[in-house]
């Protein structure tokens, strides 16, 4: 019975993986551009925002929380490191303004949450209409244009190789050591599979849950940088929806909404699940609204495996227990 559960546990862990190649097979045969240099390098490029914030939901997730305000947050951030740096020149100013700006948002979120007891959902989307709302009363509305050189960051390349690409390759490498190997990660894992229990085994429960929003802060301030930088512009409006890609890309990848599972790799995997996905349905001409339809599908099916899974998971358990306590 107990190889059994492992061998479960081993397809769950690679089936992620076994969708993707299979996707990205399937979207070959749609269309012949898919696999082109030209488009495989769009999609990655495109996918270095969403992969990003979908690393800081993840992390969230797993510890039995999420954030809905990093599309708002994301905006604010960009908007007010492009226009620090269109005032001083200074690139180096404009990320820590981006940085500073997206972990006092993530604070106030923690906040909330630990302090006031606020649930996840409403703390993160009070702060995604206030987010979203001073962004847009402090540009009146308006977009900042003329960036010149701080579109580096989404546009520039080091070598043959886009900056964005490498920025989230190291953020990739980062976020699975500290999962994997640190104390912090382990935390994460236990609070989210179950936080009185952690408590009783002597975590800080409170300090964990902050930790990870500063961390989640972190990730949305480079996130803005990335996509302000990219579309040339600061878009007060911008990345409105980003926070769901965020979430399915996580979920899509195997991260429970429970809380307690997820890994960086499979995370990843769903990030580029979706970013194929929304690449082919762009490539086939799928309209635009038929897009969002399948997008929320596709969360829909995600959460209902996860409980199917979790489910499966429980029944073996007490079949265990049960057998060896016959």
């Amino acid at each position: 019975m107990r190889e059994k559960i492992k061998n479960t546990s081993a397809k769950e862990k690679y089936s992620i993986f076994i969708v993707l190649f299979v996707m990205i097979f399937l979207c070959s045969i749609m269309n012949q551009n898919f696999l082109s240099p030209n488009n495989l390098s769009n999609i990655m490029k495109q996918l270095a925002v969403s992969t990003i914030l979908a690393y800081g939901e993840m992390l969230l997730i797993i510890s039995g929380m999420l954030d809905l305000s990093s599309g708002a947050v994301l905006a604010l951030s960009g908007v007010l490191s492009i226009s620090v740096y269109k005032s001083t020149g200074s690139l180096g100013l404009a990320v820590i303004v981006a940085i500073a700006v997206a972990v006092a948002c993530n604070l106030v979120n923690a906040i909330m949450i630990t302090n006031l007891n606020a649930p996840p959902f409403i703390a993160t989307l009070v702060m995604q209409q206030v987010a979203r709302g001073i962004a847009l009363l402090f540009t009146g509305g308006q977009n900042i244009l003329q960036l010149k050189d701080y579109v580096v960051f989404g546009q520039g390349t080091l070598g043959p190789i886009p900056i964005s690409i490498l920025i989230t390759v190291v953020i990739t490498i980062i976020i699975w050591y500290v999962l994997r190997h640190t104390k912090l990660g382990r935390s994460l894992y236990a609070i989210g599979g179950n936080e009185e229990a952690s408590v009783a085994a002597g975590i800080n429960v409170k300090r964990n849950k902050y930790i990870v929003f500063i961390i989640n802060g972190v990730l949305v301030g480079i996130a803005g940088i990335l996509f302000m930088s990219r579309v040339n512009a600061g878009l007060p409006n911008g990345a409105i929806g980003y926070e769901m890609e965020g979430l399915t890309a996580a979920i899509v990848g195997g991260t429970s909404f429970s809380g307690g599972v997820g890994s960086t790799m499979g995370t990843l995997a769903g990030a580029f699940i979706i970013g194929c996905l929304n690449n082919i349905m762009n490539l086939v001409g799928v309209d635009s609204y038929i897009q969002q339809i399948v997008k929320g599908a596709i969360i829909a099916l995600a959460v209902i495996w996860d409980i199917r899974s979790k489910s499966k998971k429980t029944k073996k358990v007490i079949l265990v227990e049960e057998k060896t306590a016959a």
